[in-house]
């Protein structure tokens, strides 16, 4: 099986009704469709790499590709892993974890999306909470680290929500105008001393060495 030579593909993160996973080539398939469809409202601004003003078709190339892409340039100092949220059996969006040197640093960035009509529900909150469940107590990453827009007020409460503490600004050029975006940081102890659910871990001990976390 595939899964004894890529072991990630049977990696497995729940936190009641949602599942984390690598995405098959079913749930890429469903992961184009919701990008097609639309991931943020007209005008909005979500990303740096500005794929989501794409046509939807691009959109949707988008995705696939970049998952692609994300496989085959892995090494165990630069990942980024990219997982199918997946809520009551239905693929809803993407959560992904990536690093640099992470066996050094023990430092994870993350950044997700949500197909439009999935949106509002609360699902952004819990599937950063499974993921960083992954980060903390599955790779015992120290710091866990994120940014978005000041004017995309969204993520920016789900991280706060989560004990994440700003860390200063970032100013870069979007479409030739400047953007500035918030970082934000969440320290292990933070995380490990305030509420949080319960979340599962399944397949996770043979992927160690491909994080660096072995």
């Amino acid at each position: 099986m595939l899964a004894e030579h890529w072991p990630l593909l049977g990696l497995r993160v729940r936190l009641g009704s949602l599942e984390l996973r690598p995405p098959s080539d079913a749930d890429l398939a469903a992961l184009a469709a919701l990008a097609y469809d639309g991931v943020q409202k007209p005008g909005a601004r979500t990303f740096l790499t500005p794929w989501t003003d794409l046509p939807p078709a691009a959109r949707a190339t988008h995705v696939v590709r970049s998952e692609w892409s994300s496989r085959g340039d892995w090494t165990p100092d630069d990942w980024s892993l990219g997982l199918a949220v997946v809520v009551s059996g239905v693929v809803v969006g993407m959560q992904a974890l990536r690093a640099s040197s992470f066996g050094l640093l023990r430092e994870v960035g993350t950044w997700s999306w949500l197909g439009l009509v999935h949106q509002g529900r609360g699902t952004g909150t819990l599937m950063r909470q499974a993921v960083l469940h992954l980060a903390f107590e599955g790779l015992s990453a120290t710091h866990a680290a994120t940014a978005s827009f000041v004017d995309n007020p969204a993520p920016l409460a789900v991280s706060r929500k989560l004990g994440y503490l700003d860390d200063g600004i970032t100013r870069d050029l979007l479409h030739g105008e400047v953007v500035v975006s918030q970082r934000l940081r969440l320290t292990r102890d933070r995380w490990a001393s305030l509420p949080r659910p319960e979340v599962s871990l399944h397949g996770l001990t043979p992927c160690l060495p491909l994080f660096g976390a072995a």
